[in-house]
């Protein structure tokens, strides 16, 4: 076990350099100076010196090996270097946000899994019936519905017409706990409604397909209990699949939670990514997309470790 936990570290440290480098080559391989891109404003040309400025601010007229071991240099020590807008240190800025985002994400996946797994299960042990056609197709459609229709009904419904939630904004947890609690609700329940409905689906059939097996059929002759037959044999020889997908889908939403952080005007990295392509921060734009590629590999991690933990075979498989 020992040795595959390194060789999956090993893969996951090599995995975030290539990202790194990648970043760091596909900027310098798009046609045109960031610098004059960063300065132009309505099509008019800059100033040729402030272009200049910019670059040696930015370091773009050092020799690119150069450009490149500074560029490590400081990922390595956490300088994501300074916003263009107003000089502040993007890492702080990032660090700031992140946690945010991080919960939203959190929050939405434990909903989901508190809802899809359960309904999976009991669909898949009363398969084909009315209960399972019914939570099939209510599946169906909150899958179908984009999640900004979602919010925006979210916040027609319950803070509109109910009254019961403000329509959006943020509150430390350190001021009002219960407050920031009431405005995490329907941001992270918008969420959860899709996700909440790929658990499900997942479960389901994952369940279906261990349950048709001989080893399942075998522990029904021997007399063995339902409950640790669906608990102990079949959800856990399912739960692999159940992961995979999950994992998916949460690494989706680490930069794909921009619509919910808008409509709820939750201060979340998304948000904070949108503004800064929008002001073509080049030091922003690449420090967020650097932070949620390697938060990406970190949750691949994660999952490589599970399966080892939830399957004795793949660490030896691999």
């Amino acid at each position: 076990m020992a040795i595959y936990v390194l060789k999956r570290i090993g893969l996951a440290m090599m995995l975030v350099w290539l990202v790194a480098t990648l970043i760091f080559m596909i900027l310098h391989a798009v046609p045109g100076d960031p610098a004059e891109l960063l300065l132009s404003q309505g099509g008019v040309a800059p100033d040729p010196a402030q272009v200049e400025e910019l670059r040696e601010q930015l370091g773009l007229n050092l020799p690119l090996l150069t450009q490149y071991w500074n560029y490590l240099s400081g990922v390595l020590q956490g300088d994501l270097g300074s916003s263009l807008q107003d000089g502040h240190a993007v890492a702080e800025e990032i660090w700031l946000r992140l946690p945010r985002t991080l919960e939203l994400i959190g929050a939405a996946a434990l909903l989901s899994l508190l809802i899809g797994l359960p309904t999976g299960i009991l669909a898949a042990r009363r398969v084909n019936t009315l209960l399972d056609r019914v939570l099939s197709v209510t599946a169906s459609v909150f899958l179908s519905i984009p999640v900004f229709v979602v919010g925006t009904l979210s916040v027609l419904i319950f803070s509109q017409q109910l009254r019961i939630v403000p329509a959006g904004g943020y509150t430390p947890p350190s001021k009002d706990l219960m407050g920031h609690l009431v405005l995490l609700a329907m941001p992270a329940g918008t969420i959860a409604v899709g996700l909440a409905a790929v658990v499900f689906r997942t479960t389901r059939n994952a369940m279906l397909e261990i349950l048709g097996r001989d080893f399942v059929r075998a522990a029904h002759a021997k007399g063995v209990k339902e409950k640790r037959i669906v608990v102990h044999h079949v959800l856990r020889n399912a739960l692999i699949p159940i992961v995979t997908v999950f994992a998916l889908q949460i690494g989706t939403l680490l930069g794909g939670t921009v619509l919910v952080e808008y409509v709820f005007n939750w201060p979340g990295l998304s948000g904070y990514l949108v503004r800064s392509v929008e002001a073509r921060d080049y030091p922003e734009v690449v420090g967020i997309v650097l932070v949620i590629s390697i938060l990406f590999v970190l949750l691949n991690l994660a999952v490589d470790l599970l399966y080892a933990a939830l399957d004795p075979r793949v660490r030896y498989a691999r």
